[in-house]
């Protein structure tokens, strides 16, 4: 087993091409704090997660509540930074360093390479015990599985081609909430024209790429959306409407700050909270930020889906997966695993972080407008699924971040033209082709 477990140490170290002191991961670290009372090695798990914004940070705080309500201590290490670089940089030099969290906030495709390593826990018998195979929802089922065996457990499913807007600023200027790029423009056009920033955006790389996405989405349907980000086909970049999403990203640059700053995304909602921006197109987590800023659904502000894709569901899934560690917290991570998928809560989790539930038998009449749109479209199946690729759904890691890497210099620097970013994309998928027909 020790033999197994430093060839894994040693691969994840080839992987991960950088070496952090442990002087270095302790800054990053925030010190762990324990929610729940006296621990005991046994009952006491450490939770590695990027979950600090306010909403965010409240609905860690109530999973460590219902988890101490069973006995179970809820150490918390949540990552600065969100869900990019750092958090990946610290979960891996904890492995090295032979200090895996007992839980850890990981997603994706990313859940298969940790489990492909022999990292992580099978949860096989929560899983059977509490039907998950019939509860959750097929892509989930699938998403949470490697080789037949359940090795994270899901926490709810976010939309991130939703689009807020301000339902103030519309009213005052008898607006409606556009249904397709042609009202969008319009839209943006009449707020422009008012004196306010028709959309509120970060430069971040991953803010634009998922606008990027969006826009993918918007002009092509699922089936083109995995085309270019699952498949990674290069005759897909070639494709018309590779190059109207680039030239509508470009043109919707001109709706937001000139120059368009890079902020963190809980800045970039509390612009549009201010009533300085009137439309933010992003993820469905922004929703939970409003609401614990004190701003109603459908009272300060309403949502629907980016124009033109209100029929498709552009998923993000937040999971938990365990490590094996020295198996002496199995019983502990069990429960949290059962804990989490329960229908109540579910109800409660999904409420504060903005997301929806992934079990089939929850109750839409229970959600507000935004949930309940998300939720519904989602139980239309595969079809109108699009696994985002930002958020971790549609391809590894490195992929992710050279083809974000793209889009993002292409909106960044206007001389860069979309015959140059067609060629650099092509490119590189035919390089991520002939990589994988080398390892295969």
């Amino acid at each position: 087993m020790a033999y197994i477990e430093n060839l894994a140490l040693s691969r994840l170290a080839r992987q991960c091409g950088l070496v952090i002191s442990m002087a270095a991961l302790t800054g990053a670290l925030a010190a762990p704090v324990a929610y729940g009372g006296t621990t005991q090695p046994d009952t006491t798990l450490q939770v590695l997660h990027w979950w600090t914004s306010a909403s965010e940070r409240k609905a860690a705080t109530l999973l460590a509540a219902r988890l101490a309500d069973e006995g179970v201590v809820w150490r918390d290490a949540g990552i600065p930074g969100g869900a990019g670089i750092g958090a990946g940089k610290v979960l891996k030099s904890r492995v090295l360093a032979n200090d895996a969290p007992e839980v850890t906030q990981i997603i994706g495709v990313s859940i298969k390479e940790w489990a492909d390593l022999g990292f992580l826990l099978e949860l096989d018998k929560v899983a059977s015990t509490n039907k998950w195979n019939t509860v959750f929802f097929p892509t989930i089922q699938n998403l949470i599985q490697h080789r037949k065996h359940v090795v994270a457990a899901p926490l709810g499913i976010h939309r991130t081609n939703t689009l807020f807007y301000n339902r103030k600023i519309f009213t005052s200027l008898k607006l409606s909430p556009p249904e397709s790029w042609d009202e969008l423009v319009v839209v943006a056009a009449r707020l422009k024209a008012a004196g306010v920033i028709p959309l509120a955006q970060s430069s971040e790389p991953w803010q634009v790429a998922t606008l990027f996405e969006n826009l993918i989405l918007a002009e092509s349907g699922p089936d083109y959306h995995r085309e270019l980000f699952v498949k990674q086909n290069a005759q897909a970049v070639s494709d018309k409407r590779f190059v109207q999403a680039l030239e509508r990203l470009r043109q919707m640059k001109g709706w937001m700050n000139n120059p368009v700053d890079e902020r963190v995304w809980p800045e970039v909602v509390r612009q549009f909270a201010r009533n300085e921006a009137a439309m933010m197109i992003t993820g469905d987590w922004v929703k939970g930020e409003l609401n614990e800023g004190g701003f109603a659904t459908d009272e300060a502000f309403s949502c629907t889906a980016m124009p033109g894709t209100a029929r498709y569901h552009l998923y993000s899934v937040d999971t938990f997966s365990m490590f094996t560690n020295d198996y002496s917290r199995v019983a502990a991570q069990e429960k949290l695993a059962r804990l989490v998928a329960t229908p109540a809560v579910q109800a409660e989790y999904n409420a504060v972080k903005g997301s929806v539930s992934v079990r089939r038998d929850a109750d839409p009449a229970k959600m507000d407008s935004c949930a309940r749109a998300s939720w519904t479209t989602f139980a239309q199946g595969a079809a109108v699924q699009a696994p985002s690729l930002v958020h971790r759904m549609a391809t590894d890691e490195t992929s992710k971040d050279a083809i974000i890497a793209v889009i993002h210099r292409y909106f960044i620097d206007g001389n860069v033209s979309i015959a140059e970013t067609q060629a650099k994309l092509a490119a590189m998928y035919r390089a991520f082709s002939s990589n994988r027909k080398t390892n295969q």
